[in-house]
């Protein structure tokens, strides 16, 4: 092979490569979960910002409270780059419906363009049902396990009426994890 197109190839190579980066790091900045929640949604959207931060703490706990596989969360978030929020949501949805976590994680790589409230739904979780009130409670005891902040809707606040303040809008979760005093393992 000569030399300059040797050269060529790798320069190929190597512009693939940070075209492929540059579009995952884009499908970042379009990550809608759609889940028909607009709390859901915003908290899903905080659990990508710890996963991506922390994520030995996450894949912990989607494994040790949420009956999740470790080595299929890991799978997903290195291999498969998921969202965080997509995890815990997926295994979150299982725990609740009483199937394994894979079996989600199949529905949602397929069924993904319809967002969470269409997968949800066909897997019987209905807005507003008991089943849908579980699975948004169970993101109370996640983040306590964090000792992250959360700010609680109004649903929320009549669950756990001595536990963490009203949401106060878009700033919830959005400041740097050093500026709340966090440790680097989502401690105080």
């Amino acid at each position: 092979m000569r030399p300059g197109l040797l050269q060529s190839l790798a320069l190929c190579a190597v512009l693939a490569a940070s075209v492929g980066s540059a579009s995952a790091q884009e499908a970042g900045l379009d990550w809608n979960p759609r889940s028909g929640d607009a709390w859901i949604d915003a908290s899903l959207a905080d659990i990508n910002r710890y996963g991506a931060r922390y994520r030995d703490p996450f894949i912990d706990e989607m494994a040790r409270y949420h009956a999740a596989p470790r080595d299929l969360v890991a799978e997903l978030l290195v291999n498969r780059h998921w969202a965080p929020g997509d995890v815990y949501y997926a295994c979150s949805i299982a725990q609740v419906i009483g199937r394994p976590c894979r079996q989600v994680v199949d529905d949602w790589a397929v069924n993904h363009g319809q967002g969470w409230g269409a997968v949800a739904r066909r897997l019987g979780i209905k807005p507003g049902s008991a089943e849908f009130q579980r699975l948004k409670n169970g993101f109370v005891p996640t983040y306590d396990r964090w000792a992250r902040p959360i700010g609680l809707d109004a649903e929320l606040q009549r669950a756990y009426p001595n536990h963490g303040k009203p949401e106060q809008g878009p700033k919830r979760g959005t400041g740097s994890d050093a500026a709340s005093g966090k440790d680097g393992k989502g401690r105080h």
